[in-house]
């Protein structure tokens, strides 16, 4: 038996994982799109380093684009087995691969305009709605804790990660050669005690595990602050700059978050008094998945729904949809908070906002995310004073700060907690992915001291053999 590694290997999108079994059969976990790697981007994207027409299942941890978004791609080019996911990931993923379809298409018709005037010949999308379609027929659905049984030789199971609506460890047995083999793919780890979902559960024994390593070698800020920096700056901006206070936010999971995080601040009267909009179709979507699955919503949420029924609602809040509505908000002059998709500000909607919006200093740019170090949102947080943006030069002038305490993936204590269900004696090895390689190195010295006598860091496309 051997696994391979195809994505999210030394950097953290494009999450792509491969178990080659003896009898030829192989299991793809995650199949994502790569985000935020400048040149290499598309690329990475091209070429898989496996054949799809070899793959015989395939298991999702979760619907963010970095883990499925190459779905209709493996599709295209003639994968037909089962996808097996979480109920809640099944609906999202319908919404973000159909989203991401129509970005393909449209990203390449404007590419096209520019080479058909430079005479060069016209190119293809990574893949188009259409193929994003081919991929629905093919989902199946799989609820947490129950142990599915693939074929004679593989079965898996799922465990609540808390990390977005849906998401899940997946943890898979083989049997080979007359013994078993454990793996474990922790997906994208949550936070402990986040504000809406249930926190990660405790896992089976693995004997390898496959670990994200986003934040490895970081702490979080303490979440219970967020709804003051937000009241800070929504005041600052809004009340005393009149200006516009721009938001990006990934439509699944940090949306939803600044929302509640908002209705909080109705509830305790302290919502300024100013107009907010959610612009990006995706996120208006998004959301009303998340209200449709309640039942995943920790204790906290629950018990508080019970007084509040619509906790992402409050009063000023409007969903934009149509084009036109989205760029008269750049028009318009008055102060107001506008969240809107990508997160790391690399595509969709935010990126005309904060075009419009960079060079008046009234206004201030708030992320609250991970954002891949090549990213547009990652060049403002590190204070670069001129950006590119639509191929156009931009003077930074508005504000830019940073909510720490918002992100939906684990620190080094989460992590680390998230493992503590396990007897290390029992690992032969853990391999971190999802992250960037210098906070891998820290965190791979960090696991050892714990006892961890065997982390690898893999190279995309790297191959292992297990034992």
């Amino acid at each position: 038996m051997k696994i391979s590694f195809h994505g999210a290997a030394r950097t953290v999108t494009g999450s792509k994982h491969v178990i080659h079994l003896k009898n030829n059969k192989k299991v793809l976990l995650d199949c994502g799109l790569f985000q935020g790697l400048g040149d290499e981007t598309l690329e990475h994207n091209t070429h898989f380093g496996f054949d799809p027409t070899q793959i015989t299942y395939v298991i999702l941890s979760h619907a963010h684009i970095d883990h499925s978004g190459l779905l209709p791609k493996l599709v295209k080019e003639g994968f037909n087995g089962p996808i097996y996911c979480t109920p809640a990931t099944a609906d999202l993923v319908q919404v973000l691969l159909l989203d991401s379809g129509f970005i393909q298409e449209a990203d390449v018709a404007f590419v096209n305009k520019r080479r058909a005037a430079q005479g060069l010949p016209y190119i293809k999308p990574l893949y188009t709605v259409a193929d994003a379609n081919n991929v629905f027929p093919l989902l199946r659905e799989v609820p947490y804790c129950e142990i599915t049984q693939i074929d004679e030789d593989i079965s898996f199971q799922y465990t609540d990660t808390g990390h977005i609506l849906g998401s899940a460890a997946i943890h898979v047995s083989i049997k080979e050669d007359g013994k078993e083999t454990r793996i474990t793919f922790s997906g994208d780890v949550g936070r402990y005690r986040d504000v809406i979902l249930r926190s990660p559960e405790v896992f089976p024994q693995a004997d390898y595990i496959l670990l994200e390593s986003t934040y490895g070698n970081s702490l979080h800020e303490d979440i219970e602050g967020t709804e003051d920096l937000l009241f800070q700056y929504i005041q600052e901006t809004c009340i005393e700059n009149k200006g516009k206070l721009i938001i990006p936010a990934f439509s699944v999971g940090r949306t939803q978050e600044l929302l509640y995080a908002l209705n909080k601040l109705e509830y305790q009267g302290r919502l300024p008094d100013v107009p907010y909009y959610v612009d990006s179709p995706l996120s208006t979507k998004t959301t009303e998945i998340v209200k449709q699955h309640a039942n995943l919503f920790n204790e906290h949420v629950q018990e508080l729904m019970k007084k509040d029924k619509y906790p992402f609602d409050f009063k000023g809040l409007k969903f934009i949809t149509k084009v036109e509505d989205s760029k008269h908000l750049n028009t318009r002059k008055e102060p107001m908070v506008i969240l809107s998709a990508s997160g790391m500000a690399e595509a969709g909607r935010i990126k005309h906002h904060i075009a419009n919006g960079i060079e008046n200093p009234r206004n201030r740019i708030l992320m609250t995310g991970y954002c891949e170090p090549r990213s547009l949102g990652a060049k403002l947080m590190r204070g670069e004073k001129q950006v590119k943006i639509f191929r156009q030069e931009y003077d930074v002038k508005a504000s830019v700060n940073a909510i720490r305490s918002m992100s939906a993936h684990g620190d080094y204590d989460d992590l680390c907690q998230f493992l503590a269900c396990q007897n290390k004696d029992q690992i032969k090895t853990l391999f971190l992915v999802h992250g960037e390689y210098d906070v891998q190195i820290d965190f791979q010295h960090k696991l050892r001291k714990k006892g961890f006598k065997d982390v690898e860091i893999p190279r995309r496309h790297q191959v292992f053999r297990l034992d």
